[in-house]
């Protein structure tokens, strides 16, 4: 079998022709490494189920370190080292490797959700950490690369770029990183690898063929595995980090949408930024109603300080009055008539006679002796009360009535008083009889 110089620069040192023990050579390997690639799938399948029986338990613990010896490459012989080989996982089948892919970061999501004392009580205060960084730093990526797709970036399955970049989205500290490695992903996997001595190992070793189309799909189930790629980088992890231009250029620009899908992410776009919009907006009528709020408060809690000074200070003045003694009321300009009053009851009597003029006066005369005793022993009284609580009081009282009695025991002045009482008598009288005269006319 020829071949051409470009291949066999590619192939290790040899002839340009191959011998027919060299054929059957290659062919029993060929054999023996489909063989060895079958019982390995096997293994792992039992593995697999064994992880996926303890985590629907919520026994995480077990199920990750029953997971885990798939995954990661052997160690050496009593030591913590890789002892070089590959991890067990690169053996299996595609549909064993995506499952196991997707169990493990399944089992990584439900960890970061714990309470972070329960996991700390479940896995240990450092592993747990350690776990948790992995994830929130994004290296969790970098380790389904090395140990699962021997370093080749773009030969990582769809579904289980999938299951990374949405677990990045829910626990990463930022979405940088997992832009960064949707980008070398959708990069690497547009691009075919055309080194046929890649090919020949990923073929031995059990592994897909790194061969792709231009796109990156090549059946209806890699497009839509692609077309939901695609969704998270543009949709989701570009706009967390406020790229929305960037992220509707790379939906016009792609090779792998059609224009109903084009047309469709456009849409959602544009949706997704009016709603932050709006969310914006309302964020700041919120915080300018929370403002609002606190200047308020500020002002009732002012206005309420200063009422409270003002009755601070009535309170202390009513209390430095009550301190000093206080003038007493006796009630004495009460019971001087005041000049309307008097020149009301000197009207004329109404046409209805002497007799019913007479009935009037004489209440009258009544009622203001009535109301003069009153006021005499209300006074009694408040001299009473005064007595134990202002002394002093007492003897502006006494002084009153000593005063009173010497005016009133003067001669002179009892005169003149009966003069004014009689003329007011007789002035009382000839209006009445008036009144008599003009009802008699």
């Amino acid at each position: 079998m020829a071949l051409n110089g470009s291949h066999a620069t590619m192939l290790p040192p040899a002839r340009g022709t191959l011998s027919s023990s060299q054929l059957l050579s290659s062919s029993i390997s060929s054999i023996s490494s489909a063989t060895s690639s079958r019982q390995a799938s096997s293994q792992i399948s039992k593995i697999y189920r064994q992880s996926s029986t303890l985590f629907l338990t919520r026994r995480l613990p077990e199920s990750l370190s029953t997971i885990l010896p798939v995954i990661q490459p052997p160690l050496a012989d009593g030591t913590s080292e890789s002892s070089g080989e590959a991890a067990p996982i690169v053996r299996a089948s595609r549909s064993t490797r995506i499952k196991v892919w997707s169990l493990y970061l399944t089992i990584l999501n439900a960890v970061l959700e714990l309470d972070p004392d329960e996991g700390k009580i479940s896995f240990g205060s450092s592993e747990y950490r350690a776990l948790v960084n992995k994830v929130r730093d994004g290296e969790v990526w970098e380790e389904v690369v090395q140990n699962g797709y021997g370093s080749i970036e773009g030969d990582v399955d769809a579904e289980v770029v999938i299951n990374l970049a949405t677990l990045l989205l829910a626990h990463a500290r930022t979405q940088k990183t997992n832009q960064t490695r949707l980008e070398n992903y959708l990069a690497a996997s547009t691009s075919p690898n055309l080194n046929i001595t890649e090919r020949l190992e990923a073929s031995q070793d059990g592994r897909r063929s790194p061969t792709k189309s231009i796109s990156g799909a090549d059946t209806p189930r890699d497009l839509n595995a692609r077309v939901k790629i695609l969704e998270l980088y543009t949709l989701h992890v570009l706009l967390r980090n406020n790229e929305w231009d960037y992220a509707r250029e790379f939906i016009t620009i792609s090779e792998v949408l059609d224009e109903e899908r084009r047309e469709a992410f456009l849409q959602a776009l544009q949706s997704l930024q009016d709603e932050q919009k709006e969310a914006e907006r309302r964020a700041r009528e919120e915080q300018r109603y929370q403002e609002e709020l606190l200047q308020r408060d500020v002002e009732d809690q002012r206005r309420r300080r200063e009422q409270e000074e003002r009755e601070r200070r009535l309170l202390e003045e009513r209390r430095e009055r009550q301190k000093t003694p206080s003038e007493i009321d006796y009630g004495v300009e009460d019971t001087l008539p005041s000049p309307s009053s008097s020149k009301a009851r000197s009207k004329p009597v109404s046409s209805r006679g002497s007799v019913g003029a007479v009935n009037k006066i004489e209440p009258t005369l009544i009622n203001r002796a009535s109301t003069i005793l009153s006021n005499l022993r209300r006074l009694l009284d408040e001299m009473t009360g005064s007595v134990t609580a202002t002394p002093m009081s007492v003897l502006r009282t006494l002084g009153f009535i000593l005063f009173f009695l010497a005016v009133f025991g003067r001669r002179q002045v009892r005169e003149r008083i009966r003069r004014v009482a009689a003329q007011g008598w007789m002035k009382l009288l000839q209006t009445a009889g008036m009144g008599v005269k003009v009802s008699y006319i």
